[in-house]
């Protein structure tokens, strides 16, 4: 009997629906009848372990609702054939089955009603509620449409990831596959065409876990652009975002010191929301060392700390060679901890420790180049018109020379910031409290706090230009202990208890004037600002935050152009700048220059050389270019008042696209200042790096710091004028699953036991491997 239709519902209610015990006869490892393989068209012969996209869809949803007894299997097809003697049901031409969530597609399906068996021919994919999607050129099935066997099978998972194998089966959900390969990569190129997947995994046999989301290898292989490279007797990994225990990709490196290095970390899951892995670290030339990070996320927030530990030898005098007599073994490791919790909507708590054994440990083992390791607590509020911190700081130096003893430690910061409207005559008040205690083990205490008042007031008049009005007001408290510690004169102020008052009020006025040019946009902004100041104290009380101070076009017009707040600009002054803007299609121009006049003739507290201490200020200025996305220059400079020398000369440009470009940055600092202010130090360096993006996937990438320093700008310095610091020259390939590279970097400088000369790094990683 033939049914033309196209839809036929099979159900117990029809004499058609098998029974439990039936399907029960039917295992994953069926083979097919003779009468079936007569019946069945014989399949080209394919390549085993074919990864490539079938020719067929998956079967859609269907297009009508499934019956509500979920032993029902509903049949959309253009025939139906039913044998009453043998028992057969054959559906032909573009053949749908649908059973609860599972659904499969074919030319030709015979289903045994006596055995419970389905035997699915041409073009054949099954769905499973999961979303994976099983391939095949015949398969054999019980009536759940779940367990069966295939032959020629891809399975294509929802998670990512693709299996395929000359043979499979599949018992209860487990998928098992003979002579099979695995691979997360995209198997078509960017036209569609067929390509070799960048790595794939071969295997005996593998085994997929839906519930576990696990995949399992045995006589496993990873092969590299098709060349088998690293064998793997026992393997697994997870697929579908979930994280499993299991060794991560291993690292390998060469460097001067440490000789040849091979770390290969461990990954332990132990909840979904924590993890840690383990890394041995194996030397050639040292001894091994550990490394463990943990990571967890909690209902509040997250927390990382990552910890290395070592015996090795090692120094604390960095100035002499080391030698067993200069240096002795030691235990040796470095902590790196941070953290933040937002614990309501306005309270958060944040955290970060970062500590070493000693000064070398970080550039030795290449794990940071950092002079300085800062560690800070803090508790913090912010609404829309307050703001509420409590901090402890404390540092860590590792430069040479430096004394811990030295090193400040803020223990607290607190600081307090309140908005008001002002209901008078308008404008905004900012009102702030602030204390800080700072103190060192073997250097000056001091203490500080005060309080403070800011109006602003914005107008804009009838002609268009932007007026503000300013006021200030702060009163200061300080307290001082060991003054003499400190070496510099102007950073001390007097011991014990002093007061220090100060205020300022400001106008500033800008007036912009826009036009069209040259088919774009240009925009001329002349700004003056008056500032009125009496004489502060400034010398009578420490200074600890306000020691860096150099002119730029970032301060140029601030009220105060010390940074931090244990120094206040006084006096009265009148300062003038021009900004100027052009904006033509792919093309723009941005530029500022101002300067500054000091009216009064008091003293002031700004160093020789910072571009201000003079009743005329130096030149300062910024220029930015831009050619669409493909060319960016930024110059900052400051210009000597006086004979027009160039006291700041920085460079940075960007040449090129995202893919393919060439950086260069030079600075040079030539202001002049006498040798007792460290944190003004002259100095000259540039910065070169490029990439070159040689082929889709292929690129080359290199870098390079020159010092430049020599005894104009550093009259101490021993330098010829042209030191390398330190470079890097790599070639690295990159695609949607693989990322491969050799990096060759030179350290220049030895410092201790790290030593300079070459180092190389091989970077093997397997993108999307358990995903």
């Amino acid at each position: 009997m033939v049914v033309s239709r196209k839809t036929l519902m099979v159900s117990a209610a029809l004499g058609m629906c098998l029974s439990a015990q039936a399907r029960a006869q039917v295992t994953g490892d069926l083979r097919e009848s003779p009468a079936a393989q007569d019946a069945a068209p014989q399949a080209e012969p394919v390549p085993a372990a074919n990864l490539q996209d079938r020719n067929v869809e998956p079967p859609p949803p269907s297009p009508t609702a499934l019956p509500d007894n979920p032993d029902e299997i509903q049949f959309n097809a253009d025939a139906i054939e039913y044998g009453f003697d043998a028992d057969i049901v054959t559906a032909s031409g573009d053949v749908r089955l649908y059973r609860r969530s599972d659904r499969l597609r074919a030319d030709r399906v015979v289903w045994d009603r006596k055995t419970g068996k389905v035997v699915a021919e041409g073009n054949i994919v099954i769905l499973n509620p999961e979303g994976d999607a099983a391939y095949g050129d015949r398969i054999e099935l019980t009536d759940t449409l779940k367990d069966g066997v295939v032959e020629n099978m891809l399975l294509v998972l929802d998670a990512g990831g693709r299996v395929a194998a000359e043979r499979g089966h599949r018992d209860n959900g487990i998928v098992t596959v003979e002579n099979a390969a695995y691979t997360p990569c995209e198997v078509t190129s960017t036209a569609g065409c067929p390509k070799e997947p960048s790595w794939k995994i071969t295997a005996h046999r593998v085994v997929y876990n839906p519930d576990k989301g696990r995949i399992r290898y045995t006589g496993a292989r990873i092969s590299i652009f098709n060349f088998a490279t690293i064998p793997l007797p026992a393997f697994s990994h997870p697929v579908g975002g979930r994280s499993a225990d299991g060794f991560l990709t291993p690292d390998a490196r060469y460097s001067r010191t440490n000789g040849f290095q091979i770390a290969l970390p461990y990954f332990f899951s132990l909840a979904p929301n924590r993890d840690l892995t383990v890394t041995p670290r194996v030397f050639t030339g040292a001894l091994p060392m550990l490394q463990a990070d943990y990571r967890a996320l909690t209902g509040s927030g997250a927390y990382r700390v990552n910890a290395y530990g070592t015996y090795s030898r090692r120094a604390d005098d960095l100035s002499v060679p080391i030698t067993d007599e200069t240096s002795r073994n030691d235990f040796r490791g470095y902590l790196d901890a941070v953290s933040r919790f937002q614990l309501d909507e306005n309270w958060s708590a944040s955290a970060s420790f970062r500590l070493t054994t000693d000064r070398t440990f970080l550039r030795r083992y290449d794990i940071s180049r950092d002079d300085r390791l800062r560690n800070n607590v803090r508790v913090e509020r912010i609404d829309q018109d307050s703001y509420f911190s409590i901090n402890a700081w404390a540092v860590q130096t590792l430069r040479v020379g430096d004394r811990q003893g030295l090193q400040p430690v803020a223990l607290p910061e607190i600081d307090y910031r309140r908005r008001l409207d002002d209901g008078l005559v308008g404008g905004r008040v900012e009102l702030q409290l602030n204390t800080l205690a700072i103190t060192r083990s073997a250097g000056q205490d001091s203490q500080r706090a005060f309080a403070s008042a800011r109006w602003d007031l914005r107008r804009l008049t009838p002609w268009g230009q932007e007026v503000t009005l300013t006021a200030y007001g702060r009163g200061d408290v300080y307290n001082s202990d060991d003054t003499l510690s400190t070496d510099v004169a102007s950073y001390r102020g007097l011991e014990g208890f002093q007061f220090r008052g100060s205020a300022a009020v400001a106008m500033d006025v800008k007036w912009p004037l826009i036009g069209e040019f040259l088919g774009g946009t240009q925009r001329l902004t002349p700004r003056v600002q008056f500032v009125a100041s009496p004489k502060t104290n400034n010398f009578d009380v420490p200074n600890e935050d306000a020691r860096a101070v150099d002119l730029e076009d970032s301060n140029l017009f601030s009220l105060n152009r010390f940074p931090g707040y244990d120094r206040v600009e006084d006096s009265t002054r009148v300062t003038w700048g021009v900004d100027y803007g052009l904006n033509l299609p792919g093309f723009s121009i941005e530029a500022n220059i101002g300067q500054s006049y000091r009216l009064s003739s008091q003293e002031t507290a700004f160093p020789d050389g910072t571009g201000l201490s003079g009743k005329i200020s130096d030149f300062v200025g910024r220029t930015v270019v831009r050619f669409h996305d493909f060319i960016a220059v930024t110059h900052r400079y400051r210009i000597d008042k006086d004979g027009l020398a160039v006291r700041r000369n920085e460079i940075d440009t960007t040449i090129g696209s995202r893919d393919t470009y060439f950086q260069v940055g030079y600075l040079r600092l030539n202001r002049n200042i006498t040798d007792e202010l460290e944190d003004l130090q002259d100095r000259e360096e540039a910065r070169v790096g490029a990439r070159v993006q040689l082929a889709r996937f292929w690129s080359v990438s290199g870098s390079i710091l020159v010092d430049l320093t020599d005894r104009q700008e550093d009259i101490l310095s021993l330098s010829d004028g042209f030191e390398p610091v330190r470079h890097r020259l790599g070639v690295n390939y990159e695609d949607d699953c693989l990322r491969l590279g050799v990096t060759w970097k030179r350290d220049y400088a030895t410092t201790g036991d790290a030593q300079r000369g070459n180092s190389f790094l091989l970077s093997l990683a397997f993108k999307n491997l358990g995903r």
